[in-house]
Parts: structure tokens; sequence; C-alpha cells
């Protein structure tokens, strides 16, 4: 284990198993709570975890705290359950409302807030693992933080953030005003970030105290399924997919566009329009592709066969499909979205940068400009992996065990 910039610490060595447990540490009680407010990425994030930990602790108790639209539609894992909270959505970086009820913010706030408070409580968990904010959506979580530690036998607290949050400036200023730093240094075991400093240095970026930063370590990016390529005849094979779809159109849109200058032999599409695509958004990109050559579907949560079926990918640059594309090995082409946060953005640039993926910039998207990206990618080797930190779950559970024993 090394030491890493202030006091950061980097794990280098993935295991693969965890020490004999105890009987109580065998079946320990894991509440998560998932940042639930913008597309599909802090929930496939959660169950992942609740995946990894349901198989590591085969007599375990997960309950995830989540108000995601979608969770329903996702296979939840063995061992685990879910608190449906009411739902918000991002209006700005750090400015949330409700996603439904629109006229009942107050209300939904105290709710969702008394929710996690007593359900914490009630359920008593041995480990708490948060998604990405420290105190909750505009500090949710606090009364649950505080009545938590006031047990008599109080939970390890883990917070969990995704290699990059936004751009530099603007992360280290909201870090800072919203009172995060502190709330680590109250409640907090540790930080895990799913990445990588080589890719990006959250410690330095953010310019985490000096406290914050003993406590952080960096765990490596999620490798996920394996994918195992299917040989295939005829035309190369393009999978289209913005992830949730919120604001996905315009990637759709283009790449539909240019379609029509692309003679029907050339590619064979599948249209991915994500579950949260309004409406009147997805009808029009559903005409734009009534062609013989593209299939065009709303949603699939899962989706290995495509990506095993695919020749290039294009996507957005979400955490989450970055880490499935560099699992698979895939050609792809991204376009990151870059407001009302720049996290897509960096990630695409740092990641095109060193030769996984091709990019194109937000400003520069055009119909004309993704049929030639698609193609020079088509052209390119499979992108070589093996210098990124794909072992994040390995060390996930590693880090679970150690906090759970020193606990019992």
């Amino acid at each position: 284990m090394d030491t890493y910039s202030a006091h950061a610490t980097v794990l280098r060595d993935p295991a693969g198993g965890t020490r004999a447990a105890a009987p109580r540490l065998a079946r320990p009680k894991i509440l998560i709570y998932s940042h639930d407010t913008f597309g599909l990425g802090n929930i496939r994030r959660s169950l992942l975890l609740g995946e990894l930990l349901g198989s590591a602790y085969p007599q375990s108790a997960i309950l995830l705290m989540t108000g995601s639209p979608m969770v329903h539609a996702f296979r939840i894992p063995q061992r685990m359950d879910y608190v449906k909270l009411p739902c918000v959505t991002r209006v700005n970086a750090d400015e949330y409302e409700p996603r439904f009820l629109t006229d009942c913010t107050d209300e939904i706030r105290r709710t969702r807030s008394e929710i996690l408070e007593r359900t914490s409580v009630a359920f008593q968990p041995d480990l708490l693992i948060v998604d990405k904010r420290a105190g909750g959506i505009d500090g949710e979580l606090l009364p649950a933080l505080a009545a938590l530690r006031a047990l008599p036998r109080p939970p390890r607290v883990v917070l969990g953030i995704r290699d990059i949050l936004d751009a530099p400036e603007k992360t280290r200023q909201s870090l800072t005003t919203n009172g995060s730093f502190e709330t680590i240094e109250r409640f907090y075991d540790e930080i895990w970030i799913y990445g990588s400093p080589e890719v990006f240095d959250a410690v330095h970026e953010y310019a985490f105290p000096p406290e914050v930063a003993r406590r952080t370590r960096y765990c490596g990016y999620l490798r996920r399924r394996s994918v195992r390529k299917l040989p295939h005849a005829g035309a190369p094979r393009v999978l289209v997919t913005p992830g949730g779809g919120d604001d996905g159109d315009r990637l759709v849109s283009s790449y539909l566009t240019g379609l029509a200058d692309v003679p029907p032999s050339e590619f064979q599409s599948v249209v991915v329009l994500g579950p949260q695509l309004a409406e009147h958004a997805a009808e029009p990109l559903r005409r734009l592709a009534e062609r013989p050559d593209v299939e065009c579907i709303d949603f699939e949560p899962d989706l290995t066969r495509r990506y095993e079926e695919a020749d290039v990918v294009l996507s957005m640059a979400g955490f989450n499909t970055v880490c499935e594309l560099l699992t698979g090995r895939l050609r792809a082409v991204l376009v990151p979205r870059a407001e009302p946060v720049q996290e897509q953005l960096i990630r695409a640039r740092r990641l095109a940068a060193r030769g996984y993926f091709r990019m194109i910039e937000p400003a520069e998207l055009s119909p004309a400009r993704l049929i030639a990206e698609t193609r020079l990618a088509l052209e390119a080797p499979i992108p070589d992996i093996s210098p990124i930190d794909m072992e994040g779950l390995a060390r996930i559970r590693t880090r679970v065990a150690r906090l759970l024993e020193g606990r019992m």
C-alpha cells in the first residue's frame, strides 16, 4: 500500500477474497444511500455495490435508500431490498427540486429527511455507504448521520464518489460552501474514490484538507461483467446509447440524421433512447429510426448482449458507461455532457487523450462529424486498457471487510 499526495491512499494490491469472518461479521447489515437526482448512474452503481456485497456476505442484509424513479426496472440483487424516497431532480449543479410533486418542495425535503433518519435508526446498520454527497441532497442525510453516531454501536460510515465530480474550481467552492469537508471530518471513516489518480487526481484537484485526504482511498475503476465479443457477418454494428436519456436526444438525433447520407448496407445500428427521455423528444427520433438498418428501443437495463454484438459504441461519458466500455475493450466515440456539470467532459477528454476512445466536443457535434468519427473508430485498433486501474470492486470488498472487522 503506497502513500499518495498529501495523505490519500492509493491501494495497489487488489485482493481476491477476505479473511475468515467471525459469525457476527458474516451477517452484516449494510445500508446504502443513493444520490438519485439525474440519470441512472448513481442507482446502477449502488446496485452494483449491493451485488458485490451480497455475494461477499451471503447472510448479509443490504438496504438501499433511493429516490430513483427507475429502481424498479433493474434486477435487485439477492440479500438486498430498498426504501423508495420521493423523487427529486437536479436543475442546477447544487439545486434540486421534486421531479413530480413540484408544488411541494419543502414537504418533499422534510419527508425524505425523516424517512432517511427513521430508516437508518430502525435498521441499525453495521456499515453505511453514502453515494456522492456527504450530507445528502440539500443536507437531508445530516439528521440520520447524527442519529446513527449517537447509537450505542454506531456503524462505520463511508462516502463513495466517482472519479470526477465537476470542474476543479467549481467543485472546490461547492465542497467548501456546502460544508462537505466538515461533514466528512465529523461523521465519515473513509472516502472511496472510484477511479485512479493517474486519470484524475481528485485529492489534489479538489483541494481535500489533510484530514479528509488521510481518510481517502483510490479504489480504481469498477470492472463489470466480461463482454464476449460475438463474431458476425455483414455490415459493422453500431450501438448508440445515451444512458438514462434525459438529455441524450442530441446524440441520437445527430446519428440518425447523419444516417440519411449513409447507404443502408454500410452500418447495422441499434439505438437505445433511454428510459428518461421525454416522450415529446422520443417520438421524432423513432420516426427518424424507421429504416431497415436501424433497431430502436426505449430501454434495456442490461446492455451486455448489445455490447457483445457491437463493433463501435456511440455514447455520452457517464461513469458507469465508461466502466462498461473499458471492461469490454470496446471501440467508442464519446459525446459528453458539458452542463450543468463538466464531469463527463473532463472524463472524456482525459480518456481520449490516453487513446482509449475517440471523442467529440459537445460544441462540435454535428451529424456529419458523428458519422465521420464512427467510421474512424471502426478502423481503430481494439483499445489496450492494461494501463488503467480497473480493480475497484476487489478493493471495495477488502475495505468493507476491514471496516467491519474493526467494528466487530
